[in-house]
C-alpha cells in the first residue's frame, strides 16, 4: 500500500490533504472535528492584530450552480478571524498539543510594517505550531486596508515581508499568492528571493456572483448594498492548475515547494495538482459543501490510484505531468488528430453536428441515405475536440492520432511523424528572418 505521508516545507503530515485557511479552520472545535475525520493538516484561519476586525452580520456567501443545482462556484465576503488574538493562540496551542502528528500551520495578516510582523510572529511561534502562511491573497475587505492581495500584487512587498518573517521566526514560511495578477511567476519569484520555504496558491478570485433581478441588488447583499468578494470552488480549478504549473516549470522557482489550492473536491482533483507540481493540497469549498468526512474518500482514492500506478508514495507522483506543459510555440504542428464517432454508443442527439456546423468546421454529417446519421468527415475535421467536449455520452466520440505514413484527407499531405513547431515554421516571420541571417 502506498505511503501517503508527506513532508512539505519541513512539515510532516500523515497525508497530503490539508484544510485551507477559511471558516472551517476558524476555531478549536472545527479543527478537532477535522482531525478526527482524518485531515492531515490545517491552516488556521488568518489571524490579525487586536482589536479584531469586524465581519458583517448578514450573508457572507453566495453560490453559482449548474443546471442540477450542483455547486460549481462559491463567493465569499468574509474577512479574517473576528475572534480575539489571545483566544486563537490559546486554542492553537491546545490543538497542537493534542494532535502532535498533524500539521498545524497558522495564517497571518497584519499591516505591512516590520514591528507588526515581528510582534505577531513571536506570539504565534510560542504556540508550538508547525509553520506560518502569509496571507497575501485575500482580494476583498483587507486589501482595501493595504493588506492581503494589496501586498500580493507587489512583488517587492512580498519579498520584503517574507524576509522579515524569516528574520524573526524559525518556523517554515509559506507565502499564499493571489491569482488577481497578470503573471503568477513574479510574486512566486519574489517569495523565493525573500527566503520563503514554500508558496501556496491560489487564493480567491475577485468576483460578483450575480444580480437579483427582482431587487436589482448584487448577491450577496447586506441590506441594500453589496461588495465584490472572493471566488472559489470547482470552477476555479483550471485557473489554479495553470498557475501551479507555471511556477513548477519556471527555472527561477525550480524546487520551491507548492501547496495547491483551488476547486479540489475529489482525489482525482488532488492527484492532478500533485502531478502538476504541488507537494500537497489544501481544500475549503468542498468541505463547506459536503462536510469534513469527504477526506476519507480522498485518502482511499489517492491510495488506490498510487497502488494501481505502482507508485510507493505521494512524492512519486509530484511533478510527473510538468514536462508535458510547454509554451504554445513548442506544440507539435505535425501531429494530426481526427474525431471518430462510435455508432454503437451514439444516441442520435445531434449536438456534435449542430456545434460543428454552426461554430466549427462543418465536419459532421446529419444525414446518410436520407436517414439521421452523424459521422465525421475527415476531409474537413481539424481534430479540434469540440464534438468530444459537448457529447453527452462518455467515450462516444474520441480522437484518433494519424500514424506516420497516413494521408490527412483534409490537406492531402502524408503524416511525417517528425516533430516540428512554430519556431521553425515557414509562416513564422521570426523563423524566416533567423534563417535568412
Amino acid at each position: 500500500m502506498a505511503d501517503l505521508t508527506t513532508t512539505f516545507a519541513g512539515i510532516t503530515s500523515p497525508n497530503p490533504f490539508w484544510l485551507a485557511s477559511a471558516p472551517p479552520t476558524d476555531k478549536e472545535y472545527n479543527v478537532n472535528r477535522a482531525f478526527e475525520a482524518g485531515w492531515g493538516g490545517v491552516v488556521w484561519k488568518t489571524l490579525g492584530e487586536d482589536p479584531p476586525i469586524v465581519n458583517v452580520n448578514g450573508p457572507r456567501y453566495a453560490a453559482l450552480y449548474a443546471g442540477d443545482r450542483k455547486l460549481i462556484g462559491f463567493n465569499n465576503i468574509e474577512l479574517i478571524t473576528d475572534r480575539p488574538l489571545s483566544l486563537n493562540l490559546e486554542e492553537i496551542r491546545r490543538v497542537k498539543r493534542n494532535w502532535p502528528d498533524r500539521a498545524l500551520v497558522v495564517s497571518l495578516m497584519v499591516p505591512c510594517e516590520e514591528p507588526s510582523w515581528k510582534r505577531i510572529l513571536t506570539m504565534v511561534e510560542d504556540t508550538g505550531c508547525d509553520g506560518v502562511e502569509l496571507n497575501f491573497g485575500c482580494p476583498h475587505g483587507m486589501s482595501e486596508r493595504g493588506m492581503g492581495s494589496a501586498v500580493g500584487q507587489v512583488p517587492e512587498y512580498i519579498e520584503m515581508v517574507t524576509r522579515w518573517c524569516k528574520q524573526y521566526s524559525k518556523l517554515p514560511v509559506i507565502v499564499k499568492l493571489t491569482p488577481n495578477i497578470t503573471d503568477i511567476r513574479q510574486p512566486a519569484r519574489a517569495a523565493k528571493a525573500g527566503g520563503a520555504d514554500a508558496v501556496s496558491l491560489i487564493n480567491t478570485v475577485n468576483s460578483i456572483i450575480g444580480v437579483d433581478l427582482d431587487t436589482l441588488l448584487i448577491n450577496p447583499a447586506t441590506g441594500k448594498t453589496g461588495a465584490h468578494g472572493g471566488y472559489c470552488g470547482p470552477a476555479v480549478k483550471p485557473i489554479a492548475q495553470c498557475m501551479v504549473a507555471e511556477i513548477a516549470r519556471d527555472p527561477a522557482t525550480a524546487g520551491l515547494p507548492i501547496s495547491g489550492i483551488g476547486g479540489i473536491t475529489t482525489w482525482r482533483d488532488a492527484a492532478e495538482f500533485l502531478a502538476l507540481g504541488a507537494g500537497n493540497v489544501q481544500v475549503c469549498t468542498a468541505a463547506m459543501t459536503y462536510g469534513f468526512r469527504i477526506v476519507q474518500d480522498m485518502i482511499d482514492g489517492l491510495s488506490n490510484y498510487l497502488d494501481q500506478k505502482g507508485m510507493a508514495s505521494v512524492d512519486a507522483l509530484v511533478g510527473r505531468a510538468v514536462p508535458s506543459v510547454v509554451d504554445w510555440q513548442y506544440l507539435d504542428l505535425n501531429h494530426i488528430d481526427k474525431a471518430v464517432i462510435d455508432q454503437s454508443l451514439c444516441i442520435q442527439c445531434g449536438r456534435c453536428h449542430v456545434v460543428c456546423e454552426d461554430t466549427s468546421h462543418q465536419a459532421i454529417t446529419a444525414l446518410k441515405d436520407g436517414k439521421r446519421h452523424f459521422e465525421v468527415i475527415d476531409a474537413e475535421c481539424v481534430g479540434c475536440n469540440l464534438c468530444v467536449s459537448v457529447c453527452p455520452v462518455p467515450d462516444c466520440i474520441t480522437l484518433r492520432a494519424l500514424a506516420p505514413g497516413e494521408v490527412d484527407a483534409r490537406t492531402g499531405k502524408r503524416v511525417s511523424g517528425d516533430y516540428a513547431n512554430w519556431t521553425t515554421h515557414p509562416n513564422n516571420p521570426s523563423a524566416a528572418t533567423a534563417e535568412a541571417t
